[in-house]
């Protein structure tokens, strides 16, 4: 099997995007990635998109002027991007396709402000969503993190303090990062203070709604060593899924995560301790705690503790977050990503003033989609 880089990256323009469309967003991205890769728009053979709508490859292929050989439109949920990796490496080993553009644009904010009010669809009634879960009252997404988050406080003493220390870490990596969305300072009092939104989750324990995408560059490690950036390998990689329905979790407080950080670290010969800067999806404050747990950082329990102690912040034993994450920095909806970009530019050195110093030789990218429904694990190097 042939080694895999990933050659480019770059983010299209992001917050409150009123100039642009989802597609041209995706455009400049793609212009600037595949300029780090220094690789022809017209040599790009394989797309990989999600949430571009009914047959999103399709119109993103015919936008670009894209006749792919290979085409995704999987939809995993936020965590897509990360599982595109694997998918666009088992293309490539297959002769599918030789350079893969992972894409994603949304404006969820700036079509979300234009609308009077924001109406979720109702489930069909025939669907066990509609016949289980909302006859509860369970309203989606937000209440089945906060049910998760009930239920890891329950079972291990999590405090609403130790909650808030994950967006004061993402916060305080988000004040060194000129793109972030949030750059106040932020401290334990104000999350706590923050309205309450579904119990036990307050309003700055959940992520701001942005506009934002971006676009990544994956191909072989021999084609990579042509790109004007030094490219990033991919060592290791893994996926896994676990459920639909919050009624049949088998564990609320363990995810998928345990099984693609296994395949993942299996695939790369490392573990944990090997680890230098971790990306993991903060769509809320309790979704870096299941993940730093169920990838091994620490025992189950112990990551809240862990982010309250001020290990994952600027100058901590495990930077994370590094962007400022889902909670500061972006979350158009999606945020898998941008978890990868980032983690590309900590390990090429470009990171700037939040710059993870010594320069970073690894570093582990989390996704997660659904209701913690499904996880994608990919270890970076830059060796």
């Amino acid at each position: 099997m042939p080694e895999f880089s990933i050659a480019g990256v770059a983010e299209s323009p992001l917050g409150h995007v009123t100039g642009e469309s989802e597609l041209s967003m995706i455009a400049l991205a793609a212009r600037e990635a595949l300029g780090e890769a220094n690789i022809g728009l017209r040599e790009v053979d394989g797309l990989f998109v999600n949430y571009l709508g009914e047959e999103g490859s399709v119109q993103l292929g015919e936008y670009l002027g894209i006749e792919p050989s290979h085409a995704d439109s999987s939809d995993l949920g936020g965590g897509s991007w990360v599982g595109f990796v694997g998918h666009a490496m088992a293309a490539i080993a297959a002769g599918q396709c030789e350079v893969a553009l992972l894409a994603y644009a949304s404006r969820q904010r700036t079509l979300r402000k234009r609308s009077r009010k924001h109406v979720l669809a109702p489930w069909p009634p025939e669907s066990l969503t509609a016949q289980f879960d909302q006859p509860a009252g369970l309203p989606v997404p937000i209440g089945h993190f906060a049910l998760v988050t009930a239920r890891h406080m329950y079972e291990y003493g999590t405090t609403e303090e130790q909650l808030a220390s994950v967006a004061v870490s993402g916060r305080e990596w988000a004040q060194l990062n000129p793109k972030a969305w949030r750059r106040d300072p932020l401290t334990i009092e104000d999350v706590l203070a923050s309205d309450r939104i579904c119990g036990p989750l307050k309003k700055l324990d959940c992520c701001p709604i942005t506009d934002g995408g971006g676009v990544i560059i994956v191909t072989t490690a021999e084609r990579a060593r042509a790109a004007k950036r030094p490219p990033v390998a991919i060592r290791g990689w893994g996926e896994s899924h676990t459920h639909w329905h919050p009624h049949q979790r088998r564990d609320l407080t363990s995810t998928a995560a345990v099984e693609s950080g296994r395949r993942a670290y299996e695939m790369a010969g490392m573990g944990p301790s090997d680890i230098d800067v971790f990306q993991p999806y903060d769509a809320f404050t309790i979704t870096p705690i299941l993940q730093l747990e169920d990838l091994g950082f620490c025992a189950k329990g112990a990551g809240g503790e862990m982010f309250h102690q001020g290990h994952l912040r600027p100058g901590g034993k495990l930077p994370a977050m590094t962007s400022g994450g889902g909670l500061s920095y972006t979350h158009p909806g999606a945020f898998g990503i941008f978890l990868l970009i980032e983690a590309v530019r900590q390990l090429r050195g470009e990171a700037g003033a939040r710059q993870v110093g010594p320069r970073p030789k690894t570093a582990l990218v989390n996704g997660i989609g659904g209701l913690c429904s499904y996880s994608a694990t990919v270890v970076l190097t830059n060796d």
